[in-house]
């Protein structure tokens, strides 16, 4: 694969989600961005809005191997990562894989789980391996969490912990159709089901050369000094008691990069960086004073404005 056949690669996957999901093209935009970065995708929404549609669409256009798993409070974390079972004939313990090994993993309804079931995901997004009993298991290569969850004030939800957000590199939400767009919605399901003839238009493979491709997107000094002003101003301790992490900074370059090369760019421009701003920053934020209206996204809106922006580009 060449640089090049990333932007035809992401149209191809996009095309495929568009025949099952209405109105979705720039969810879908921002999911394959984090797929391309290496990082992990969380879609929030009030239930019915396409999650689940989203991720089950993406993952029948890339063969591989697919597992959902349904959170619910009496999930434990051995079934998710998996445990040791006592084989009889042999007369020891065997560890039997949970579902959580494979290569894309629909982590739907995440927050209906408790906490500690959630923590069960930490170290398999974060270091792509499963330990028990003291030892390591490697997940398959590429692995990647889509993962959804309702919003909070719903009922019967627990919050995601910080360092668990954290493990997201981007999150984002489809929002509901507008008019034209349920039009278009009750006519296409009204005589069949679109999901199911979704067909595979790349592999696994493609997408981990695509990964390594979007890494050797050019990335100037003046982008990446502007970046860093951002994360600054954005740890302004005065208005945010939890600001973005370098592990943050990092994920949004990476981002950057993806978001670049399905464009059909070899670097990035302050667009891209100003464009994944809050779906790479915003959940990781916490603004201070209870009373205080403004939101992280909003704040992030506001940084934008104020903090100066390169004007020296590629274009």
């Amino acid at each position: 694969m060449r640089y090049e056949d990333i932007q035809p690669l992401g149209l191809r996957i996009q095309e495929n989600i568009s025949r099952v999901l209405v109105g979705g093209k720039e969810a879908a935009e921002l999911l394959l961005t984090a797929v391309l970065a290496g990082g992990h995708a969380l879609m929030e929404d009030v239930p019915g809005t396409g999650k689940t549609t989203l991720a089950k669409a993406f993952a029948r256009s890339v063969s591989g191997r697919f597992e959902r798993i349904q959170f619910t409070p009496d999930l434990l974390p051995s079934d998710v990562t998996g445990t040791r079972v006592w084989q009889q004939d042999e007369g020891c313990f065997a560890f039997m894989q949970g579902p959580v090994f494979c290569n894309i993993l629909l982590a739907d309804e995440i927050n209906r789980a408790t906490p500690r079931t959630q923590s069960a995901m930490l170290e398999c997004m974060a270091e792509e391996q499963v330990t028990e009993g003291g030892q390591s298991h490697p997940l398959p290569t590429p692995f990647l969490v889509i993962a959804t969850q309702n919003p909070v004030e719903t009922q019967g939800t627990f919050p995601l912990p910080e360092a668990q957000l954290d493990r997201f590199m981007l999150q984002f939400s489809l929002g509901y159709p507008s008019r034209a767009d349920t039009v278009e919605l009750l006519q296409r399901f009204s005589r069949s089901e679109p999901l199911e003839a979704v067909e595979p238009v790349a592999d696994v493979r493609q997408l981990s050369e695509a990964r390594s491709l979007c890494r050797t997107c050019e990335t100037a000094p003046d982008i990446l000094d502007y970046m860093a002003a951002f994360a600054e101003a954005a740890r302004n301790p005065e208005r945010v008691r939890l600001g973005p992490s370098p592990r943050a900074v990092l994920y949004w370059l990476r981002a950057c990069q993806a978001w670049a090369a399905l464009h059909g760019r070899p670097y990035i421009i302050p667009d891209d960086v100003k464009r994944l701003a809050v779906p790479v920053l915003a959940h990781r934020l916490l603004m201070r004073g209870l009373g205080q209206q403004i939101t992280p996204a909003a704040f992030l809106r506001e940084l934008m404005d104020t903090v100066p922006v390169p004007t020296e580009t590629r274009e």
